[in-house]
Parts: C-alpha cells; sequence; structure tokens
C-alpha cells in the first residue's frame, strides 16, 4: 500500500502505466505531460504538484515537485482532494469532474483544449490505472 499524493505512489503509477497495454494502445500518438495538482484543503496542508511526462502510450517520468515553476506541462489539472479520491475510486468520472467544474483543466504555454479533447480514450485509461494502485488515502 501506497500513500497517495507522494513520490512512492507516483512511482507505481508510473510503472502501472508502462504496463498497461490499454493505455499504450489508446496513447501511442499522444506526446505531452500534466502537472496533477491536489489543491490545499482537509488532509492536504500544501498542494501537492505530481509531475508526468507521457510519451506515445508510455510514462517516462513522474515527480512530486515541491517548486512548481520546474516544469512547465502543457496541462495542469487542478481539483480537491476529496475530487481526487472520488476519480481514483472510480466513485466520479473525470471528464463529469471536469464539466461539472469540479476539477479544472488549465492549458500551459504549449497546450490546447482541442489536442487534449483527441485523447479522452487515454484519459479514461490513466483514471483506470489510478484506481487499481492500493493506496493509503490520507482521510
Amino acid at each position: 500500500m501506497v500513500k497517495y499524493g507522494t513520490q512512492e505512489w507516483f512511482d507505481v503509477y508510473k510503472e502501472e502505466i508502462n504496463k498497461s497495454a490499454a493505455y499504450e494502445e489508446a496513447a501511442k500518438t499522444w506526446e505531452g505531460d500534466f502537472y496533477f495538482i491536489v489543491a490545499k484543503g482537509g488532509p492536504v496542508k500544501e498542494e501537492i504538484y505530481g509531475y508526468v511526462d507521457l510519451y506515445h502510450g508510455k510514462c517516462r517520468e513522474v515527480e512530486v515537485v515541491s517548486y512548481p515553476k520546474k516544469y512547465d506541462p502543457e496541462f495542469k489539472i487542478v481539483a480537491p482532494y476529496a475530487i481526487w479520491k472520488r476519480i481514483s475510486l472510480k466513485q466520479l468520472d473525470s471528464t463529469q469532474a471536469l464539466i461539472t467544474k469540479q476539477s479544472k483543466l488549465l492549458t500551459g504555454s504549449r497546450g490546447t483544449m482541442a489536442k487534449i479533447m483527441r485523447y479522452t480514450k487515454a484519459a479514461n485509461e490513466l483514471t483506470n490505472i489510478t484506481s487499481k494502485i492500493d493506496t493509503e488515502w490520507l482521510d
């Protein structure tokens, strides 16, 4: 079991992404990176910035960063801890969370909404992968 939001958790996430044939197929032409940001609040005392670099169906790098300007990812997804937990437990669809403004998708200097909208299946596979991680939640 790995504690949510830690480097160890993101390392397991990377391993699981790289083992997933379904993600590899859905994202075979994807090139882009993200910050998955857990907003401060509840059991989260400081924002968590999880950097994830995805390339052609594989994850090249993950890092929990304390200095958010370290990377300039194409996309940032921001949500409170409770929403990330519900998405990871498959109690809330990640696309539905965006549509209902429970989470926010921000584009960086290189990212576009048109690009990300072409890869909704890959995004769903990433959510499926999070649900497989044996996670120790913070609450």
